[in-house]
């Protein structure tokens, strides 16, 4: 029998984290981590739970993968028709959490959003396998079908489209965002639940990150 949630708890004691261990800029230490998340064998280590809400206030989580992390903020890329980016036009802002329990670390970054140009957009359609690009053509993000052979019939239909053609083009609704942080907190598990919660935070005057000590 699995033992009942109110006991499924861990007891982290893997490692301690203080202001002296951070680097100076947050963008730096976050792929110091995503790095040792990748060394470690993590699973889908660029994978982050992204938070929008709508105009009500009615927020909505899921994962996305992460693709890149510099001074201007932290890129995903998906249908701009989908409901997360109506939700991203609604509110202009975001959150996500990096969830790395096997290191039982995990980094909340939040800010405002912007769309990232189409050289961006063009430079990582290029990575992407032909597969997953035909699958950007196919899919009306969001929208409700009838059932899975709709999906299929429209990959089936796309894939003919573009047999002919070396490169496929990345569709016109189709791109980047990018969620410009205005708070980052690296968060690492310790013992009692007494955790070390570490956060950067741009000051609004004069633009400059302070990085303080947060309750756990």
């Amino acid at each position: 029998m699995v033992e009942s949630l109110e006991e499924m708890r861990v007891d982290y004691r893997s490692a301690a984290l203080d202001i002296g261990d951070l680097a100076g800029d947050w963008h730096v230490q976050l792929n110091d981590w995503l790095a040792e998340a990748v060394a470690a064998g993590v699973a889908e280590p660029n994978a982050m739970v992204l938070a929008t809400a709508d105009e009500d206030g009615r927020p909505t989580s899921r994962t996305v993968l992460c693709k890149g992390i510099d001074a201007r903020g932290v890129v995903f890329y998906t249908n701009y028709t989908s409901a997360k980016s109506r939700e991203l036009r609604a509110s202009r802002y975001a959150s996500a959490t990096f969830p790395w329990y096997l290191q039982q670390r995990q980094v909340h970054v939040r800010g405002t959003v912007e769309t990232v140009s189409a050289a961006e957009t063009r430079a990582y359609w290029a990575t992407r396998p032909r597969g997953s690009q035909l699958g950007a053509w196919a899919s009306a993000q969001s929208a409700p079908v009838r059932d899975r052979r709709v999906l299929d019939d429209a990959l089936d239909g796309v894939t003919r489209r573009f047999a002919d053609q070396p490169e496929v083009p990345p569709p016109p609704h189709w791109g980047g965002w990018r969620i410009v942080p205005e708070q980052v907190e690296f968060w690492q598990g310790r013992t009692n639940r007494m955790h070390d919660r570490l956060r950067y935070e741009l000051d609004s005057h004069d633009r400059s990150w302070k990085i303080q000590r947060l309750a756990p």
